[in-house]
């Protein structure tokens, strides 16, 4: 017997909604993997991302490592007020004083002039200008000074009010303003106010001020505050004319 061949054709919808479906489900499988891709990437940022508990642990631990290295004495408030607002600071002793109020760490290497000057008075304001370094604790890395090559003669000016026992200042100009472009002075640079004198070098036995400081973030730059780090601070303050 013959037989003829028997063709007949797909229509053209179905093939249509074939590919369609095809193409959908690669689109979908597609789109997963792009969503774990992202969900892993997303999960090694936040592990790679310090929290603000994490950096300021860092933090304190540099702290207590830098006084650890440099053989500092903490003392109290209480200490420091019995020893005649005193840090010890030869034969052997390295006091600094905590304020716990600020967390600022201090030692007063020179009080001040003796025959000028003085303590900045409430009510009264003043111009003072300070020669210093910044050094960052957790890096160890000086970040600014005016004690370089390229800055001697030319210290950093701020203005500064003692309101009722707190202090109101900003820089005029000077290192601190142009590298951080801000005329607000550290909360830390302040806390010495109340107890070094202002003045200048007037007589042969006249020393200026100068303190060194541990100023945590907080109380330190908008990069500080920003970064979550602490730093070591050498000054001496003079009062301009």
């Amino acid at each position: 017997e013959n037989f003829s061949a028997i063709s007949f054709a797909v229509p053209t919808f179905l093939v249509t909604f074939a590919f369609k479906t095809e193409s959908h489900t690669r689109m979908k499988q597609l789109h997963i993997i792009l969503s774990l891709l992202l969900a892993v990437c997303f999960v090694a940022s936040c592990s790679d991302t310090e929290t603000y508990a994490e950096q300021r642990e860092r933090e304190l631990n540099a702290i207590n490592n830098f006084i650890s290295k440099n053989n500092i004495e903490v003392i109290s408030e209480d200490k420091f007020h019995a020893q005649g607002d005193t840090t010890y600071h030869t034969n052997g002793k390295n006091q600094y004083v905590y304020f716990s109020n600020s967390g600022v760490y201090m030692q007063i290497v020179e009080y001040g002039p003796k025959s000028n000057g003085g303590i900045l008075a409430k009510g009264k304001s003043a111009n003072v200008l300070v020669r210093y370094y910044e050094r960052n604790i957790n890096g160890d890395s000086i970040k600014t000074t005016n004690l370089d090559v390229l800055h001697v003669g030319l210290p950093d000016k701020f203005t500064v009010r003692n309101v009722s026992g707190s202090f109101i200042a900003s820089f005029v100009y000077g290192v601190m303003k142009s590298t951080y472009g801000s005329t607000s002075v550290p909360g830390g640079w302040l806390v010495p106010l109340t107890y070094i004198r202002l003045g200048r070098e007037k007589e042969k036995t006249d020393k200026l001020a100068e303190v060194k400081l541990i100023v945590q973030h907080d109380q330190g730059t908008a990069a500080a505050v920003t970064g979550v780090y602490a730093c070591f601070y050498d000054m001496i303050y003079e009062e301009a004319e």
